[in-house]
């Protein structure tokens, strides 16, 4: 298979990056990122891209699936409007453009409590990207919604760190929908919803993930 990954610089989407690499059903990866990345691999086509202004009619859109772990925080982003566009807008039209040029499945990281009525912005965001790729009609679609992501990131999210502290500490006595979600089990997850798709929506929630 041919698959894009968009989000490869992230916790998530560096593994699943390497993942990609690595599994033989998969000959073609396409990564599309704001700056080239510190890969090389005979079957990576790492295109520098503006998510702002991509090109619409480039042939590397041509893959069989995408999986996105394409996304912020409000803080990273500087503002509620830059969020959105990164978290929603950019997504979507990535799904867009490899839907017209033939891509039959889409697999995104999105986010436990993902709702577009929720009072909760981040959420809002969230489940407005999941009801709009809904409405694409992928003939695959599998929407991960992990709660808090265990793993260490490039950047230190301190609310997200401090978080993970007290949901470490009480992880044993936790309901499973609350647990630390580890990186590679969202990973593993997102690996074979693009490699084996099935048909339909699937949602894979924080439960499964912990």
């Amino acid at each position: 298979m041919k698959v894009m990954l968009v989000g490869a610089t992230g916790l998530v989407g560096g593994q699943v990056l390497q993942q990609l690499l690595d599994d033989a059903r998969c000959d073609a990866v396409v990564a599309p990122t704001r700056r080239p990345l510190a890969v090389a691999d005979p079957v990576l086509l790492n295109p520098v891209v503006d998510f702002a202004a991509l090109p619409v009619d480039a042939d590397w859109w041509a893959v069989d699936a995408v999986v996105c772990a394409l996304g912020s925080t409000i803080k990273q982003a500087g503002s509620r409007e830059m969020f959105a566009r990164i978290d929603h807008d950019y997504p979507l039209q990535v799904a867009t453009l490899a839907q017209a040029h033939g891509a039959q499945a889409f697999v995104l990281n999105s986010a436990m409590g993902a709702n577009a009525q929720s009072r909760i912005f981040y959420n809002q965001v969230k489940g407005r990207l999941e009801q709009d790729l809904r409405g694409l009609g992928y003939p695959s679609l599998t929407l991960v919604r992990p709660g808090l992501i265990g793993g260490e990131r490039a950047e230190r999210r301190t609310g997200e760190h401090l978080a993970g502290v007290v949901l470490g500490a009480l992880g044993p006595v936790l309901p499973r929908a609350w647990r630390i979600n580890p990186a590679g089990n969202i990973t593993a997850a997102m690996l074979e919803a693009a490699l084996e798709p099935r048909p339909g929506v699937q949602v894979i929630d924080s439960a499964q993930l912990a």
